[in-house]
């Protein structure tokens, strides 16, 4: 649970020119909060790629950048993937229960384009990808000028190249329609690869109108193919670094969600194998939390440290840690909802549902009865890594893309890789080939096991979006959820979550229409204030 490195406040000055203020795209943010690796204070970007150590601290402020945002003015809260993406991610969908008004416009779909939360989503996204094209800039210079050696800046523009390639993945999914929609024709978002550190870029970005979905696919894996050759293995990064940093095997695990996003089910098993013999799921499946720096599974996660981290306002054990036991200072704010508590596909003797472990039930001082992840265990220091890609993703896609190709036997090995870990009698409740009688239920385990797994990680909402309109098993719109604020007395909470049955309970959010115009976030007001071409391709409705 400790960050290895060495967190501390300072000032760095003009190594970004971020997006928002009059526009979201060019707002002033002469000074953030990066993670010290070197004693060093104020940094002008035109000395910032001018020594290896300045280079380096630069290419960290990438990742203080992912891990923390600026919310509003008012300081961090996550943004994009510090925590932001897993809380948003999953309030869109209905497996989980807000219970206070922190996401209460995203678990309901009652945002505009001037809601806090979409709008920074977008802002503190595009400052991240300005860092990386930046970045990718001053770190080319500076091989050339034989600064650093093209080894090392081939590292550093392979974790740029991530980064950028996976914020606009995340902006993807939530600004736009999905790839099966049009056959990625649809309008996406603006893929930006030029840094915004001069005038005249700064005037190309104002007039920067949107991909179409399929063209930001196909820089997302250019860009994730060429962190693949370039970034270093995770073999030649040590301890805690092989997951909080960017690694090669990284790029080859992300590359199986995007191609799973667009159904090409060859490629997502090709980039899979890859990573055969590299990953092993931890015999526990709390495991990958409660060992988040040191474990066979964790690909890819965010570091937070105890001094620097989302807060109490952002951070992932404060929102999912209910405040049991007080000391805890957990806030509770995203519940389980009993809609994926209570689905048969998850048996009532398995592992991830054990009290005090991977689960916390609320007591009579805070929601009775209503059940809690812990996944996200220190509430006090809020160190907990924020996982971003995990091999049980890797797994499962892989089985996915097997059993849609009727490659059953493949799918069965993959699907049971994950599932195994987690039962109280592998022996007798492991998946069979008797278990299925077609590779079409084999898919609707899988997806099942998906919604288990991966339970207040923020993948809901991706596969949401990816299965509208699917052959096998479509979901339609947005589901139904779980009423705004869950269940504030004991007796329904008890109810609610008893398990034996389907949940059949009240559902006080009503689902959304694929058709509806709030199945896709709008893009900020404030960016369509400044960009003249971004203002005609607003999401309509909006």
């Amino acid at each position: 649970m400790k960050n290895i490195n060495k967190f501390k406040s300072f000032s760095i000055t003009k190594l970004v020119v971020p997006f928002a203020m009059v526009s979201l795209l060019f707002a002033s943010c002469s000074e953030e909060s990066i993670i010290e690796l070197t004693p060093f204070n104020s940094v002008s970007e035109n000395v910032a790629f001018q020594t290896p150590a300045l280079i380096d601290l630069s290419v960290t402020g990438m990742y203080n950048a992912a891990e923390l945002g600026n919310y509003n003015g008012g300081g961090s809260r996550g943004y994009i993937f510090g925590s932001a993406y897993i809380q948003q991610g999953d309030n869109r969908g209905e497996d989980v229960v807000n219970l206070a008004s922190f996401y209460q416009l995203t678990y309901t779909g009652t945002y505009d384009a001037t809601s806090a939360n979409n709008v920074y989503y977008w802002a503190d996204g595009y400052r991240l990808i300005n860092r990386t094209n930046i970045v990718i800039d001053g770190v080319t210079k500076a091989a050339a000028a034989g600064v650093i050696s093209q080894e090392l800046a081939n590292d550093y523009i392979g974790q740029a190249k991530f980064f950028r390639a996976i914020t606009h993945n995340e902006l993807l999914i939530h600004y736009a329609r999905p790839f099966q929609d049009n056959n990625g024709a649809n309008l996406g978002v603006p893929y930006r690869e030029i840094p915004y550190s001069t005038p005249a870029n700064i005037e190309l970005g104002l007039a920067q109108g949107r991909n179409t979905v399929a063209e930001c696919y196909t820089k997302i894996l250019k860009d994730l193919d060429d962190a693949e050759d370039l970034l270093y293995s995770k073999t030649k990064r040590a301890g805690a670094a092989q997951i909080e940093r960017i690694t090669k095997e990284a790029a080859i695990a992300y590359k199986t969600r995007i191609y799973l996003h667009m159904r090409k089910w060859d490629k997502v098993i090709s980039e899979g194998v890859k990573l055969n013999g590299k990953y092993n799921m931890t015999a526990n499946p709390d495991t990958p939390f409660a060992s988040n720096s040191s474990n066979t599974e964790s690909i890819f996660s965010i570091a937070n440290g105890a001094t620097n981290n989302p807060g109490v306002n952002g951070s992932l054990p404060s929102m999912y840690h209910p405040p049991i036991p007080a000391a805890a200072n957990g806030r509770g704010l995203i519940a389980i909802s009993p809609i994926i508590w209570r689905d048969p596909s998850w048996l009532a003797d398995d592992k991830r549902r054990v009290e005090g472990t991977m689960v916390i039930t609320g007591n009579a001082g805070y929601y009775p009865n209503t059940k809690f992840t812990n996944k996200y265990k220190d509430a006090v220091n809020k160190t907990d890594y924020a996982p971003i890609i995990r091999y049980a993703e890797v797994a499962l896609n892989m089985a996915e893309a097997y059993a849609r190709s009727t490659d059953v036997a493949n799918g069965l090995i993959k699907l049971n890789e994950v599932r195994n870990r987690s039962l109280a009698n592998p022996g007798t409740q492991a998946y069979t080939a008797a278990s299925f009688a077609s590779n079409v239920n084999m898919v609707n385990a899988i997806l099942k096991e998906r919604r288990i797994e991966f339970i207040c990680e923020g993948r809901r909402w991706a596969d949401i979006t990816r299965l509208q309109g699917d052959l096998l098993f479509p979901i339609a719109g947005i589901p139904a959820k779980v009423a705004n604020a869950g269940f504030s007395t004991a007796a329904p909470a008890l109810a609610a979550y008893a398990l034996g049955t389907p949940y059949t309970g009240a559902l006080g959010v009503n689902a959304f229409t694929y058709d509806n115009f709030k199945f896709i976030w709008p893009l900020p007001q404030l960016e369509l204030d400044a960009n003249a071409t971004l203002r005609v391709q607003q999401n309509p409705g909006y």
